[in-house]
């Protein structure tokens, strides 16, 4: 008998579900899950903390959803090896799943750096997981004092989540700017000004040496005090189920376009994958929640004897701090076109006559039309390309290119 068996329960592993379902309605499907949670969106951990949401509508799906799709979750149980030649995933409580194929959608973990005298400190915390941030939210009062170490998105999300609720927040990097991930320097200086603006200070260029109780010392040889600290430096894949039974890894799991591994029968989506970027033509992890639901709908069609390709992806973000909204997407290797005016950054990056990046910053309605241009690759000189950055409009596409697109919307 056929057994479809998923590692995770994220936004990859939903996608997944549905991807088997389009195309097997019947075959079993374990799903083992290390949270305790239903697929949640963890995105929404920031609005969780600000009291702008709650558990409830942060469900990525109904309440009926596994039920309604045939699934068998697994809760609070952690795959550690997948015994390839019996086909078997061994659980942590030595359980033993067959399957006829799986699909490896392990996330990411926050990576530590061997701080020294980290031991020491009481209150640390990590911010990627609902339990994350209900024993932040426990560890923090109107008094506390927090170190946040990282200005990524998710140390800034964190410091977001917690304006309002703490005396102070202080953010160091080693970096010279914020979300320097994904911003230019003259990008992020706006996004930083921002947070100043709502209390929230930075130590760039500047990051703990060594933590020492409640205080944290810094290579700039000041002292940080803090009641709690925030690790956010940055994540890594979780590989380690593909790479320790032989297969193919990088910085992620490394698949193709139908998110097959190295491994027979064994997939992989998510965060832990390492897929192709179209708009550099490198392969990159690409730890974005559109592109984890894309690749875990392509892996589970697959699974399930269907065929389908996923190969548009592109990095994407789309955040906002304090009501100031920044998206990006692809890759900023082209030539620069700088269009910003009326206080709204417009940068889009040009490579061989094709949109290969953008940065948007202040207006960013109707902004997947540029991410559209990146993922189909459409030549520059065949759209009104200076009508599209003054506004983003399906009227700089041809007649016929309209009806492709928008479905005939001008």
């Amino acid at each position: 008998m056929k057994q479809y068996v998923i590692i995770g329960n994220g936004v990859a592993a939903a996608g997944c579900i549905e991807g088997i379902r389009s195309t097997d309605g019947k075959t079993p499907i374990t799903v083992i899950s290390e949270e305790k949670y239903p697929v949640y969106c963890r995105p929404l951990i920031s609005y969780y903390l600000e009291h702008k949401t709650d558990t409830k509508k942060m469900n990525y799906r109904s309440d009926d959803f596994y039920e309604k799709n045939g699934c068998k979750v697994i809760y609070g149980r952690k795959a550690v090896r997948l015994d390839t030649e019996n086909k078997k995933v061994i659980l942590d409580d030595g359980g033993e799943l067959p399957y006829t194929s799986v699909c490896v959608a392990a996330g990411s973990s926050p990576f530590v750096p061997p701080f020294e005298g980290l031991e020491t400190v009481e209150k640390k915390f990590a911010f990627m997981t609902l339990d994350d941030t209900f024993a932040l939210e426990a560890a923090v009062n109107e008094n506390s004092d927090i170190l946040i170490v990282g200005a990524g998105l998710i140390g800034l999300k964190c410091a977001e989540g917690l304006y309002g609720r703490v005396k102070s927040i202080t953010v160091c990097d080693l970096a010279d700017r914020v979300l320097s991930s994904i911003l230019d320097a003259d990008c992020a200086a706006v996004m930083q000004k921002r947070l100043e603006e709502n209390g929230i200070k930075f130590l760039l260029e500047d990051t703990v040496t060594k933590f020492e109780h409640n205080t944290a010392h810094m290579k700039s040889g000041a002292d940080v005090k803090f009641d709690a600290v925030v690790l956010a430096v940055g994540v890594r894949a979780n590989t380690a189920l593909v790479k320790d039974a032989g297969g193919e890894t990088g910085r992620g799991i490394t698949v193709d376009d139908s998110m097959r591994t190295s491994i027979e029968n064994v997939y992989a989506a998510g965060d832990c994958t390492e897929g192709n970027d179209i708009s550099s033509g490198q392969k990159k992890v690409l730890a974005l929640l559109p592109n984890a639901y894309m690749q875990g709908y392509t892996a589970g069609v697959n699974m399930a004897g269907g065929e389908s390709l996923f190969d548009k992806a592109v990095p994407m973000n789309s955040v906002g701090f304090f009501g100031l909204h920044a998206m990006t997407a692809g890759s900023y290797d082209g030539e620069l076109t700088d269009c910003s005016e009326n206080g709204n950054i417009k940068r889009f990056f040009i490579r061989d006559g094709l949109l290969c990046g953008y940065i948007l910053i202040g207006e960013t309605a109707r902004a997947g039309i540029y991410t559209s241009l990146i993922r189909e690759k459409t030549p520059l000189n065949t759209v009104n390309f200076d009508l599209l950055t003054k506004t983003a409009t399906s009227a700089a596409f041809t007649e016929e290119n309209r009806r492709k697109k928008f479905g005939g919307v001008v």
